[in-house]
């Protein structure tokens, strides 16, 4: 099947803005991005995660029609989004002018977007002000530091409203202050109805912002789904226990693995059919505990496992 980006394409989309379907590219004799599909669900942000190399850029500048699928098709809901001027994206390669001034780079933007001159003005201000950035307004972009910088690019990408937000590393370059800040933007423009695709290496941020992931290792999926239901499937929990007793005996244990001892504390994971009760019980046999927790494991620990190759 010959590749293309079609507006709705006549099937039934009333939940999703978008739909990825078994898209492919191959460059020389390496396949980047091998029967991939996902859909993109109205109004929720979408992590697509992956590590270097693993096809994530790729299938955004496909769904940025930079680049065409050499097979299968990217399907737009017609009833969201008309065109790609209702897409905004915010690429990992910045793509900024050093030499041009802050304000006017804003502007330039909104316009390959058709917005209208005062209407851009207006939402420059707005957006300068909101990062604190009014007073560099007329500063060239090369006098910003690279976290300013970043936030000069975002705004570029959701100065025109757009219905679709595609986010490539957002995160890159923020302090923890400025993250939290991104954040709180990233809830709020879900919250107006903006739906975003974001692409982070961030695991702990991505958690906190994103619903439902795709994860893409090698050109192939791996992951895709709630993160709830992720972490429920994972064959594995993370105990954290806490004891004044001598915990290395641990290390002997059957069917745990990734301990770490720090002193009265050890963190390990143990497989999900072991019987927690029946655990408990012989680990008070053994000690003391102060304190203990069974949790789902971490994002990170999940992307770290299937980026190795791993089954959940």
């Amino acid at each position: 099947m010959d590749s293309e980006i079609i507006i709705n394409g006549g099937m039934d989309m009333s939940d999703f803005i978008m739909n990825i379907n078994n898209i492919e590219k191959t460059f020389q004799n390496t396949k980047a991005v091998d029967q991939v599909s996902f859909k993109v669900k109205k109004g929720e942000v979408l992590g697509l995660l992956g590590p270097n190399g693993a096809g994530k850029t790729t299938t955004i500048r496909m769904i940025m029609d930079i680049i065409q699928p050499d097979q299968g098709e990217i399907i737009l809901n017609k009833n969201l989004i008309t065109d790609q001027k209702q897409i905004g994206y915010l690429p990992e390669e910045r793509g900024i002018y050093d030499s041009t001034k802050v304000f006017d780079t804003i502007l330039y933007f909104a316009d390959l977007k058709n917005m209208k001159m005062d209407q851009a003005k207006q939402e420059a201000n707005k957006w300068l002000e909101l990062f604190d950035l009014l007073s560099y307004k007329n500063n060239k972009i090369e006098d910003l530091s690279r976290g300013m910088q970043q936030k000069v690019q975002f705004i570029i990408s959701v100065i025109h409203k757009p219905k679709l937000l595609i986010l490539d590393e957002v995160f890159s370059g923020l302090d923890p202050v400025n993250q939290e800040l991104f954040k709180d933007i990233i809830r709020d423009l879900t919250k107006n109805g903006t739906t975003i695709l974001l692409s982070s290496h961030r695991m702990n941020l991505v958690e906190e912002v994103c619903s439902r992931i795709f994860m893409i290792n090698r050109g192939r999926r791996v992951l895709y789904g709630k993160i709830d239901d992720i972490k429920n499937e994972y064959n594995e929990k993370k105990v954290i226990l806490k004891s004044k007793n001598d915990l290395t005996f641990i290390k002997n244990l059957a069917n745990i693995s990734d301990i770490v001892i720090e002193e009265n504390e050890v963190s390990f994971n143990i497989k999900s059919n072991i019987n927690i009760k029946d655990f408990l019980s012989f680990i008070s046999e053994k000690i003391e505990v102060e304190e203990i927790s069974i949790v789902k494991p971490p994002l990170h620990e999940i992307f770290v496992h299937a980026a190795k190759g791993g089954n959940q």
